[in-house]
């Protein structure tokens, strides 16, 4: 069985789930727009005919078809206020470990702190300039 992990996102990849997937991408427009016809027709046959997918060839072939639709539905602000929290997290993690702070060093790929410190960074109104 196939699992997709994005953060507090955990679901095993089914039918189910894709039918979830397509709706959102059909409201956000997204579906027409990043699928080509053959990738749709591949995700409408899985939702018809497979209930979990257990083929590894399929869970790929789906896998990276779900790749392109959840990098478009990410909003932009959120994506940008994210890589910026990452970028300051970074920085303050060096500084950290270079005043002697070793476990410092494990801030730059903490994904709470990296969202704090782009939500603090955007509030700044030199933060928005960035946007």
């Amino acid at each position: 069985m196939m699992r997709y992990n994005d953060g507090d996102l955990k679901c095993l990849m089914t039918g189910d789930w894709l039918v979830h997937l397509k709706r959102k991408a059909v409201r956000k427009h997204v579906w027409y727009r990043v699928l080509l016809k053959i990738e749709r027709s591949i995700v409408d046959l899985t939702i018809r005919c497979v209930d979990i997918i257990q083929s590894s060839k399929l869970a790929l072939i789906i896998s990276r078809i779900v790749c392109k639709l959840l990098k478009k539905l990410k909003s932009k602000v959120l994506m940008q206020i994210t890589q910026t929290g990452y970028n300051l997290a970074g920085k303050i993690s060096r500084i950290a470990v270079s005043w002697g702070y070793i476990e410092a060093s494990a801030w730059n790929l903490d994904k709470n702190f990296a969202r704090y410190l782009g939500v603090t960074n955007v509030n700044n109104i030199s933060g928005w300039n960035q946007i």
